[in-house]
């Protein structure tokens, strides 16, 4: 009897367990997880804050396709924390995510700009080809390893306008003591050629631009740039897209926070940030040509291209200021030479691909 009431009671308890693995795993589904996001945008921003490709959106999506399971509450900046804090807040864990552009954080890491822009570098095509399939996400993952930080890019609007200008510039010697707002290896490059470089969150161009405090400003294209207003406070408007031919944005998340979060939660905020890498570009290269049109029309923009002694200079400055960069710094340099070695064999593809048919096809 004592031996039927073990065998009983064994046989109780593995149907039990066995029962109760399916219900575990149905707890552990069932979590649900609440995440703060803060921004470097101002509130409404079209494309950056809200709209498509946008932090909202970005929450939105995995808030649906997680049902409900993971929840993130995005701050503009200025609600929560100043533009330029979230980084560090999101580092230390006081926010999950945050959500930017890696240039932002040159002066944390030099090695950071690579992941956002290049000047004279890959345009969408081979940017987020380097990043999502050719290592370059990896090797980001390694440069913010030590501020306990997972990077994603999320978003893209492809080629930037050079920016706008109060005066033509028709050489070199236009820029030594220009007061310029522009962020970044661009920055950099600016600056040794004379450029009095300011670094300026979104909502902070147009007033300084329109008080003179600036001389020129660079923000995106022509959508977003008139929707900050910057054709009533310069008219001259320089294209080239030397300095930012791949401007994606960034989601930063805490290491910890990230770790908490089950395999599939992963995966769908991954597919979300690809979502919007992809969903911003072609909303945004829609509205910039809409845009452009309506800037030369009716407000009598001045497009133009700066001349190419001026691109040339600039070119053979971004050169230096990459190289001895990477020669400084063992992290910069591994990043440096993987980005253009990515780059030449892409260039290769690119030559007798998308720029032959640019060049050469179209517009026969």
């Amino acid at each position: 009897m004592n031996r039927r009431g073990f065998l009983k009671k064994t046989a109780a308890g593995a149907a039990a367990g066995t029962l109760g693995f399916p219900m575990i795993a149905k707890a552990q589904a069932a979590k649900t997880f609440n995440w703060k996001m803060t921004t470097t945008w101002p509130a409404g921003s079209p494309f950056y804050q809200s709209g498509p490709g946008s932090a909202e959106a970005f929450a939105k999506k995995v808030e649906a396709m997680s049902n409900g399971r993971l929840k993130i509450k995005v701050f503009a900046a200025g609600e929560l924390l100043p533009a330029f804090e979230g980084f560090d807040a999101c580092a230390a864990g006081t926010v999950e995510m945050n959500h930017g552009v890696a240039y932002y954080w040159a002066g944390k890491t030099f090695a950071s700009q690579y992941f956002g822009t290049v000047p004279f570098g890959m345009s969408y095509l081979g940017q987020h080809a380097w990043l999502w399939e050719g290592g370059g996400n990896q090797l980001w993952e390694e440069v913010y390893r030590p501020f306990g930080l997972v990077p994603l890019p999320a978003g893209c609007t492809g080629v930037q306008m050079t920016g706008w200008f109060k005066r033509p510039v028709n050489s070199v010697a236009d820029f030594k003591g220009l007061k310029m707002r522009i962020p970044g290896l661009a920055g950099k490059v600016y600056a040794t050629l004379g450029v009095d470089v300011k670094l300026l969150p979104g909502g902070e161009i147009f007033p300084a631009l329109e008080r003179g405090v600036i001389d020129a400003a660079e923000w995106v294209g022509p959508f977003l740039d008139m929707k900050l207003g910057l054709q009533n406070a310069a008219k001259y408007y320089y294209t080239t897209g030397w300095h930012e031919p791949s401007t994606t944005t960034e989601i930063v998340i805490n290491k910890k926070a990230w770790d908490s979060l089950p395999a599939d939660l992963k995966e769908i905020v991954v597919y979300a940030a690809k979502a919007m890498d992809l969903e911003g570009l072609l909303w945004l290269e829609t509205k910039n040509a809409e845009a452009l049109d309506e800037l030369v029309q009716k407000h009598g923009v001045k497009v133009s291209t700066l001349p190419p002694d001026v691109v040339k200079k600039l070119k053979e400055a971004t050169a230096d200021t990459l190289s001895s960069a990477a020669a400084k710094d063992p992290l910069v340099k591994k990043v440096h030479d993987h980005y253009f070695a990515f780059k030449k064999k892409h260039d290769f593809w690119a030559k007798v691909s998308e720029t032959h048919f640019a060049t050469q096809v179209r517009d026969i």
